[in-house]
């Protein structure tokens, strides 16, 4: 006898979840953005679920979203729970947006706060340090210290290093191509000491059983992953007796150095992939990486480590 199929109720979140990720796709979402907005939304509803709440769309109250973020910000870190939040803020106008609701009920909701992290970040001997625990004539030493270099010198992301392609790697004129935050490309310059690490490396990985690898950073396994580049880097760290430094302490260093010493804000949040604040570099935006690029150059950033 065949089992009567499960009716779920018109307009309910488990019957619109996979439109609205449908949309977000068709956007061109960054896989990442995608997965958090599905994680959100899901876990919404699982909470809906267990606490006997409604789950149908027209019935879900600025109440119910309440609880449910009250409930993150007791068992998660307040910057998971702010994530959460806009990942809903989104869900919900775009059902606002479909007609299957009329307002919204985080209307007149307000985001958790978030406690701004204190990032340290490394001096320059301590950077110098970093660098001289990768220092050897194996595949790894010389790629970890390219990677490292890399990172100090440009300020890219974790994810932007390791997807980085061989393709994407100008040599001769010392720029990565990498691809940021919303699919947003970009061309980072890097110094002399830096290219010189990555000649090194390359020269290497030329010989290497996976030199035909697409990527630029490869392992035993193939192609360096985030999590492996946080490994290599706290074993080096711990080496170089300077504490355990993650990937984006590097980012902060970047930033750091490179307003220290007089540099442009504009060009600085243009270089690291930020977002414009307002109307900053919107006008003469045609020629604002070229200048980017050359104040960089005239600063020498990466050249005196």
């Amino acid at each position: 006898m065949a089992t009567a199929p499960t009716t779920v109720e018109v307009g309910d979140l488990a019957t619109l979840l996979p439109d609205w990720l449908r949309s977000l796709r068709a956007e061109n979402k960054a896989p990442n953005t995608l997965q958090g907005y599905e994680q959100s939304a899901t876990q919404l509803l699982e909470f809906l679920r267990e606490s006997g709440m409604p789950t149908n769309v027209a019935h879900i109250t600025r109440e119910h979203v309440e609880t449910f973020v009250e409930q993150l910000l007791a068992t998660r870190k307040p910057a998971t729970a702010a994530n959460r939040y806009r990942a809903l803020q989104r869900l919900f106008a775009y059902l606002v947006e479909e007609g299957e609701i009329v307002t919204s009920p985080m209307a007149k909701m307000h985001p958790p706060k978030v406690p701004v992290p204190e990032t340290p970040v490394l001096s320059d001997d301590e950077l110098r340090a970093l660098f001289g625990a990768c220092e050897g004539t194996r595949l790894e030493d010389r790629r970890d210290m390219a990677m490292f270099r890399l990172l100090a010198d440009t300020g890219c992301r974790s994810n932007e290093l390791t997807s980085l392609k061989v393709e994407d790697l100008d040599r001769d004129a010392q720029v990565i191509y990498v691809v940021g935050k919303g699919s947003k490309p970009r061309a980072v310059p890097y110094g002399a000491r830096t290219a010189q690490s990555i000649d090194r490396y390359m020269r290497l990985r030329g010989r290497h059983r996976l030199a035909a690898s697409p990527f630029v950073w490869i392992g035993l396994r193939g192609k360096v992953t985030n999590e492996g580049l946080r490994i290599f880097l706290a074993n080096r760290s711990k080496k170089a007796g300077i504490g355990r430094v993650h990937p984006h302490m590097l980012r902060h260093c970047f930033a750091h150095r490179w307003l220290s010493r007089g540099g442009n804000e504009g060009d600085l949040m243009r270089l690291a992939g930020w977002k414009s604040r307002e109307m900053l570099n919107r006008y003469g935006a045609s020629a604002a990486d070229e200048r980017a690029r050359d104040a960089y150059r005239r600063m020498g950033l990466g050249d005196e480590l």
